[in-house]
């Protein structure tokens, strides 16, 4: 339990009523609705679908086999591209990427193709009664991936495919990474992030060691003396701090604490539960904590931002869930003063109002108070540096306070790869990093392969 909120009470709702409010926030698609659906796709020779899909899946290839009934065709179709199509067909945000760029999304034909809906009904209904693909026959090559978040697992299957063993050290008690204890309950319903894992797992050649951290319990020099390859999927662990006085108070953590715990959580019932809650951020981890509040029965939520609603992380779609989950949306206001009550708990906070000056973020000189039981940080996470703490990590280069890669994901060491949050290539989503996973286990293989023929 979350020992800053003990002294909050727990929700009132059943126990079935709150499966009901974290039951999944889209319903799979029936038979009927995906031959339907998959019928409206043009299946376009040069398809900006494709394009605007971050893992590369063949949209249209995979579509045209649901409306043929070939389930099974469909889903490897998409595996082959993305090992973790499932989750990121629940989890990617569809509306900005292939559905976007769907040829139909006009104000002609009033909307795309539900691309992401379709590869989650393929996946889900595929029946498979082994792994779809085979590994290739033993190399004697052995790789290790730190890190069993989307790019870790990604990585390590396509280099189990290609006949290499691999070992996955981990720093918590399940893989999965965000997919595992970061994404509202909501989106990833019925220990989804475990199955998939599962299924990942049993292609054979993958190991995961967990409790290893890398900078405490695992140093980058010995994996490198250990391993013919290293990758590092670290993603981002450090919490951002607003920079406030009485930042500590009992009622005041990161977000992403309170959504590990709700999502490990058996009974959703023992949860603490902030009446009147105020959450600081604007990108999608901000939205899945005030909805989840929300849903646990809290009657008083709201988001505060420092710019204005178009500047937001979180897209329309997000916003348009806390919006029906009753959240308000508080933009141009900074966070300012944490109060607190006699017995130094939260009891609100003090806000500036903020504009824009000159292309500048300036206060107003106004300030407003919203009552809060507690406050969720959701301000972005960083780079935690301890884990790069070794003196084989330190000479890293960096760009900023991530990892510096090329374009094949290698970074400044050799034999040594990352993928991912915790770099700045391509964008901080679980589709790319799952693209970075699959993108450096080739550059790995092609490697490896290289210095066995030069030998």
């Amino acid at each position: 339990m979350i020992e800053t909120l003990n002294h909050l009470p727990r929700p009132s709702a059943s126990t079935d009523q709150l499966a009901e409010a974290f039951s999944d926030l889209a319903p799979a698609l029936t038979a009927r609705q995906a031959a339907v659906e998959s019928a409206r796709c043009l299946y376009c020779y040069d398809a900006p679908c494709i394009n605007a899909c971050p893992s590369e899946i063949d949209i249209p290839s995979f579509i045209h086999r649901i409306s043929d009934e070939n389930l099974q065709g469909a889903a490897e179709r998409i595996l082959s591209a993305n090992i973790l199509g499932g989750s990121c067909a629940r989890v990617c945000p569809t509306e900005i990427l292939c559905q976007q760029a769907c040829v139909r999304n006009n104000a002609q034909e009033c909307a795309p193709v539900l691309i992401g809906q379709l590869q989650r009904y393929a996946l889900d209904n595929a029946g498979f009664t082994e792994h779809p693909f085979t590994r290739s026959p033993g190399t004697g090559k052995r790789i290790a991936v730190v890190g069993a978040g989307p790019a870790g697992l990604s990585c390590a299957h396509r280099l189990a495919l290609h006949g290499h063993e691999v070992v996955i050290f981990e720093a918590q008690d399940k893989a999965g990474g965000l997919n595992e204890y970061g994404i509202a309950r909501y989106k990833l319903a019925d220990d989804y992030a475990q199955r998939e894992v599962q299924f990942l797992l049993s292609v054979g050649g993958i190991e995961i060691r967990h409790g290893q951290r890398l900078g405490a319990n695992l140093a980058l020099g010995e994996l490198r003396e250990q391993f013919d390859a290293v990758f590092l999927g670290l993603g981002l662990n450090a919490v951002r701090q607003l920079g406030l006085a009485d930042e500590h108070a009992p009622g005041l953590l990161a977000a992403t604490d309170y959504i590990r715990e709700l999502r490990q959580s058996d009974d959703l019932s023992q949860l603490p539960l902030a009446p009147r809650c105020l959450v600081i951020g604007a990108g999608n981890t901000a939205i899945d904590m005030a909805v989840q509040m929300s849903r646990l029965g809290a009657h008083d939520v709201n988001l505060v931002y420092r710019r204005g609603a178009a500047d937001m992380g979180a897209t329309d779609h997000e916003q348009a869930i806390a919006k029906a989950d009753q959240v308000r949306l508080h933009t141009w206001a900074r966070p300012e003063t944490v109060l607190l009550d006699e017995r130094g708990q939260v009891r609100g906070m003090r806000l500036a109002r903020t504009t824009l000056r000159e292309g500048r973020l300036v206060d107003t000189g106004e300030s407003f108070e919203l009552a809060a039981d507690a406050i969720f940080k959701a301000i972005g996470q960083g780079f935690d540096a301890a884990s790069l703490g070794d003196p084989t990590a330190a000479q890293l280069a960096r760009d900023g306070e991530r990892i510096r890669v090329d374009a094949q994901l290698r970074t400044s060491l050799p034999g040594v790869y990352a993928g991912g949050d915790c770099t700045t290539l391509g964008q901080d989503l679980t589709v790319q990093a799952v693209q970075h996973g699959k993108l450096a286990a080739e550059a790995i293989h092609a490697q490896l392969m290289l210095n066995v023929e030069a030998a």
